[in-house]
């Protein structure tokens, strides 16, 4: 299956029969369900460590702002699905100015699988017409979580965030790399944080795994 890129840097990968388009600002698109897949966006982040006293720059949270806006803008998805980690922690200004955004796509379908650090109250999520998972979402052939399942259930793949995959790169000489991915196995498939102001873990590819690292505006696999 052929789809539009929408972006130069972009790559598709054939994941459990499915073509996914895989963007450099961290996130998957799943045309067939008009579907836009993003993980550990973690907004307000920047917020909740300034105000603990820690000196962040605020243009990171405007970089999360602007590539979220513009995936939006680009893709017009029908859903949108957060698989975790959506809002880092306790209540701030960002959370009213995600109601404003999802508000402003009011056509597009905003769904939560909830995350460790999606801490708010119930009637948070309520209020912003934002559809919640707390148990996954089955939407075959993936069954989408927040945390890596142990085991995958039946004959669907599973794909999940929170890990905040990377790989490191060796090249010439001593030059080495740590770069963000897209990590998909066997039965599991994992995806970048979107969040600007998050650490990365490092994956152990296996013979037979495809990895697709994030360098600048482009996705290549490796």
């Amino acid at each position: 299956m052929k789809i539009k890129l929408y972006h130069p840097g972009a790559t598709t990968a054939t994941i459990a029969g499915e073509t996914l388009l895989l963007h450099p600002y961290r996130a998957a698109y799943w045309e067939a369900q008009q579907a836009l897949l993003l993980a550990d966006l973690h907004l307000g982040k920047a917020a909740h460590f300034r105000r603990e006293g820690l000196p962040v720059p605020a243009d990171v949270s405007h970089a999360n702002w602007d590539r979220l806006i513009s995936l939006l803008l680009d893709f017009q998805p029908r859903r949108v699905l957060f698989l975790g980690d959506l809002f880092h922690s306790d209540y701030n200004r960002e959370w009213e100015e995600l109601c404003q955004l999802m508000e402003q796509f009011s056509p597009t379908r905003f769904e939560l699988i909830l995350g460790n650090h999606d801490i708010l109250p119930p009637g948070h999520y309520q209020k912003a017409n934002l559809a919640v998972h707390r148990e996954g979402l089955q939407i075959p052939p993936f069954f989408l979580t927040h945390h890596p399942l142990e085991e995958t259930p039946g004959p669907l793949y599973n794909l999940a965030g929170h890990v905040h995959p990377c790989v490191h790169l060796r090249g010439n000489g001593r030059q080495r790399a740590r770069l963000a991915c897209f990590y998909f196995g066997k039965e599991q498939g994992i995806l970048p944080a979107f969040g600007a102001f998050t650490g990365m873990g490092k994956v152990q590819p296996r013979a037979g795994d495809q990895v697709f690292v994030i360098t600048g505006e482009k996705v290549l696999e490796v």
